[in-house]
């Protein structure tokens, strides 16, 4: 067992403060996509523009990325984490008030996610700066289990919320959450002074040549590489699911149930993964994890029930604990001064690409089956683990600092 607990992670004050409210904030985001997908497709009546609305926030992501991502390293954290809060709580009040159109709609929700990458960076930012050692890792093994949990919670109440209250009632709940967010976030959370940054140079051009430096560092390409392609495999073969359960004549409440198998293997692989194996097995671990990610998708090549689907979508889901093993490398080998912006960068390149495998496989569906399409995803990602378990990077246990 190791000797740091989620307990001990969570004595900390502002990790405590940062994962309460964003474990919030991620339920009260899901609640709003259900609830805006809902809205588009009942007043539209096109799966195509309700199904657009779920990867909305992905893709501009890369825009924020590159236009802002040093915010994390040169604004108070307090500052921005609020402001991050409010400005979610304003367009999902926009949404549900307002009553633009679907268009608009889908840039509002664009127009969040091109700031979000500085959001992200400054969590990512205060969690490395206030745990350290594998106090760390359990933080980061902490808003894992909290962004599962957060996304069942709102899958589950976002149909309710949607059939009850009405798509912009529900709308207006996600709001408040984000409100509560904001409250809490502003009252405890110590307003900590802005990293010590030259100002001397513009917000664009900064974020542009911090990018570029994280980037021309080998050792955190490499790292970014590794969390960046195998999520975007399955999270492409996942976007099948829907279609995959209508073609086999599932039930009508497979495809809800298929797509929360996956959130429900993804918390008990990040629990066991945390707390049962040493920092160092865990980092020995990833390419094997990784082959996890995507070998039980292999089966889906060939007419499967629906039973044996959920178990195969539980163990995928499993195999996203591997990031676990990444992070102390990651935390080590990027530069003191640019942290917000690593971990901005690391959460903008997952968000994109996880918008853009959705795309790449739905179009290998004009020419493949959609079962050997998802197939094909999970092989993606067996062979990404083959390469990582050939890097010699991944085969050492000592840590990698910064190459400079």
């Amino acid at each position: 067992m190791n000797e740091v607990t989620y307990r001990d992670v969570l004595a900390e004050p502002v990790f405590r403060v940062l994962f309460w409210t964003r474990s919030a904030a991620i339920g009260a985001d899901t609640l709003r996509t259900v609830a805006l997908s809902v809205l588009v497709f009942t007043s539209t009546g096109s799966a195509f523009l309700g199904a657009l609305t779920f990867g909305a926030s992905f893709l501009p992501q890369a825009i924020g990325g590159l236009a802002i991502g040093a915010l994390p390293d040169l604004v108070r954290p307090r500052l921005l984490i609020v402001g991050g809060y409010l400005v979610e709580a304003a367009g999902a009040a926009t949404l549900a008030l307002a009553g633009p159109p679907v268009w608009t709609s889908l840039l509002i929700v664009a127009g969040i996610g091109c700031l979000a990458p500085a959001f992200n960076g400054t969590a990512g930012r205060l969690t490395a700066e206030s745990l350290t050692g594998d106090a760390f890792v359990l933080g980061r093994s902490l808003f894992q289990l909290a962004s599962s949990a957060a996304q069942l919670l709102g899958l589950a109440l976002g149909g309710v919320a949607a059939a009850t209250l009405g798509p912009e009632g529900a709308l207006l709940a996600a709001a408040a959450v984000h409100l509560g967010s904001a409250l809490a976030a502003r009252t405890l959370l110590p307003n900590l002074p802005a990293p010590d940054r030259d100002g001397g140079r513009a917000l664009l051009r900064r974020s542009w040549q911090g990018n570029r430096e994280l980037l021309g560092d080998p050792v955190v390409r490499r790292l970014l590489l590794v969390m960046w392609l195998p999520p975007a495999f399955i999270t492409g073969a996942e976007s099948l699911l829907v279609p995959y359960a209508l073609l086999h004549g599932f039930p009508d409440a497979a495809p809800g149930l298929l797509l929360a198998c996956v959130p429900v293997g993804m918390f008990a692989g990040n629990l066991v993964v945390a707390r049962l194996l040493s920092p160092p097995t865990r980092e020995r671990t990833v390419p094997v994890l990784v082959a996890l990610l995507g070998a039980p998708l292999l089966p889906f090549a060939f007419d499967i029930g629906i039973v044996l689907a959920g178990v195969l979508l539980v163990l995928t889901g499993v195999g996203f604990a591997y990031g676990l093993g990444l992070q102390r490398r990651f935390r080590e080998a990027v530069p003191a001064e640019t942290t917000g912006q690593g971990f901005g960068l690391m959460s903008t390149g997952l968000m994109t690409l996880q918008g853009v495998g959705p795309a790449a496989f739905g179009l290998l569906t004009e020419v493949v089956p959609v079962g050997v399409s998802m197939a094909l995803g999970g092989l993606a990602a067996v062979l990404a683990s083959i390469w990582i378990g050939s890097d010699e990077m991944f085969s050492r246990n000592e840590s990698t600092g910064s190459v400079p």
